[in-house]
């Protein structure tokens, strides 16, 4: 899946089509000569819903299609026959969409499952006939309801990858290469910071028949909850992510340290992120001796009790065995 097609964010306009105006009639025939009214009423406009659906993966389908207008609905007619409703337009988008307001930024709807409706612009609804309109007093009403306006609304569409685990970590921590190693996923890897701009996705094979979704979340920085490099637009793939694994280089200067301030921006962003279940894992380790590796894990053991936490080395492939091994048994592990 080529990264350029991963498109997480659109604005569309949603505009639903009109209801059809009430029928002023009366009825005739060969015997009837002056009836009572027999308008029908109008149908109601087409609806704008959206609806899941698990063969998307993106919202690229979206990208160049910024207006989505339903039909109008049809006109009334003598006899009381009721006119056609309008046709309802489907927008088709992935598990884990959010509906939100532009301006408010209120979440208007979020689809969780594969054929789920939710209706984004409420259709206009048919007029009523004059056969609604007869009384006692009122044999002969010649006029009818039109039908009632469609309306017309902005709505940003966001999505949050649902993965089994989420990648997080600083810029050239080495996600990019370890979903490039462990699955077929080919994300674009260079030695310069936001190489990843777009969050990729891979399956990663497991120990048989098994397997599992692991997703490459851009680079969080120091004030990423505020917004700071790619900030909020990436942190939320992190909810729908049912593990955490934190990757902090070898090479960086203080490892427990960075670790705490990736904890701290997830905290910030959503407080709910902490009860995922984390896995701390130490990138190219082959910078490290024994020695150095058994220091530390003293240390994480210390400040960070009985976390999961390991060493590997996407280069030399060591350490990716017990890695899967962790993140397995984080997947699985039962819910309390």
């Amino acid at each position: 899946m080529a990264s350029e097609n991963f498109v997480d964010y659109v604005k569309i306009c949603c505009r639903s089509g009109h209801g059809g105006p009430g029928s002023t009639h009366f009825h005739r025939d060969r015997t009837t000569c002056k009836g009572g009214p027999d308008g029908g009423d109008g149908g109601r406009g087409g609806h704008i819903i959206m609806r899941g659906n698990e063969q998307l993966w993106t919202l690229l389908h979206l990208k160049y299609r910024k207006h989505v207008v339903a039909g109008p609905g049809g006109p009334g007619s003598g006899g009381r026959k009721h006119g056609s409703d309008g046709e309802d337009i489907y927008v088709d988008v992935p598990m884990g969409t959010l509906a939100r307001h532009p301006e408010s930024g209120e979440v208007l709807a979020e689809i969780e499952k594969d054929g789920q409706e939710i209706i984004l612009a409420q259709a206009g609804r048919g007029g009523k006939g004059n056969d609604h309109f007869k009384s006692p007093t009122n044999r002969t009403p010649r006029y009818a309801q039109p039908g009632e306006e469609g309306l017309e609304n902005w709505v940003i569409l966001e999505l949050k990858l649902m993965a089994d685990v989420g990648l997080v970590g600083f810029p050239n921590a080495g996600k990019s290469t370890l979903l490039s190693v462990v699955s077929a996923a080919k994300p674009e890897i260079a030695d310069y910071p936001f190489t990843t701009i777009r969050p990729n996705l891979g399956m990663v094979a497991y120990r048989g028949d098994r397997s599992f979704v692991m997703a490459d979340i851009p680079g969080i920085i120091e004030g990423a909850h505020e917004g700071r490099g790619l900030g909020l637009r990436f942190l939320r793939h992190i909810e729908r992510n049912s593990v955490l694994l934190f990757l902090v280089p070898a090479d960086a200067e203080n490892i427990a340290e960075s670790y705490r301030i990736l904890l701290s921006e997830l905290e910030k962003y959503n407080p709910e992120l902490l009860i995922k279940d984390r896995v701390l894992a130490v990138s190219k380790s082959d910078l490290l001796d024994d020695e150095l590796k058994e220091a530390l894990s003293e240390e994480f053991q210390e400040q960070f009790g009985e976390m999961p936490h390991l060493f590997f080395s996407s280069v030399t492939t060591t350490g990716l065995d017990r890695l899967k091994d962790a993140l397995w048994m984080a997947i699985e592990r039962p819910l309390v």
